[in-house]
């Protein structure tokens, strides 16, 4: 059984994904939160495999909820919910170690699916979306200095095909290896780099202009 912490501080949106939910054999709404710092609180208490994080609330917002959870023993998973005007608060909630994003009016199949993939590990990463936020927003953050001189030129390789938003199956194919070789690169990126999951793989290597805003 997943277990869901829905934060939003609207309420009539709460209930809609609620609704959603409750019909899903599998997926339970462990609590509801209507700030950021009441989300912190619950999530301590309730201990939910995933949270629905809204960004803009009041009291704490999304993003600082989601630092604050991240640090934790034993963190959540957080899916954040936006809308296409608040890119900039995406952007800053990916670097904030949440596991993906959707929009607040995606499809009842995409929440369902989005929440089973960060739970079970994964990153919800809709690589027109997440690409471009990335590449709107990166050039004006400062670049980190990660440890890119212990990533193999093949390891490179994959972390820039992951930047444009290729899913594992593309960089089989463009690479001429098998996907179970991609997986397994992607996870040693991930080590070396000591990132969290794919998505924060592809705004590092924005920061880090290992690939650039138009590159192809």
């Amino acid at each position: 059984m997943i277990r869901v912490l829905l934060a939003d501080d609207q309420a009539l949106v709460r209930a809609g994904f609620r609704m959603i939910l409750k019909s899903e054999p599998g997926i339970e709404v462990a609590g509801e939160a209507g700030d950021g710092a009441e989300a912190v609180s619950l999530a301590r208490e309730l201990a939910p495999d995933v949270i629905l994080m809204d960004v803009r609330m009041p009291v704490m917002d999304g993003i600082e909820a989601t630092r604050t959870l991240v640090r934790e023993d034993e963190p959540p998973r957080v899916l954040v919910l936006t809308t296409f005007d608040l890119d900039e608060y995406v952007y800053e909630a990916l670097r904030a170690g949440a596991s993906g994003f959707l929009l607040k009016d995606a499809p009842e199949e995409q929440l369902v699916a989005g929440i089973k993939i960060v739970a079970e590990g994964g990153s919800l990463f809709a690589p027109t979306v997440t690409r471009r936020l990335v590449e709107r927003f990166a050039g004006s953050r400062p670049a980190p200095q990660p440890r890119l001189e212990e990533l193999t030129s093949r390891e490179l390789e994959v972390l820039r095909l992951v930047a444009r938003g290729l899913s594992n199956s593309e960089i089989a194919e463009a690479l001429v290896v098998s996907e179970h070789t991609v997986k397994t690169h992607v996870a040693h990126i991930l080590r070396k780099l000591g990132l969290r999951d794919r998505v924060q793989a592809v705004v590092l290597a924005y920061e880090a202009g290992v690939i650039r805003p138009g590159d192809r």
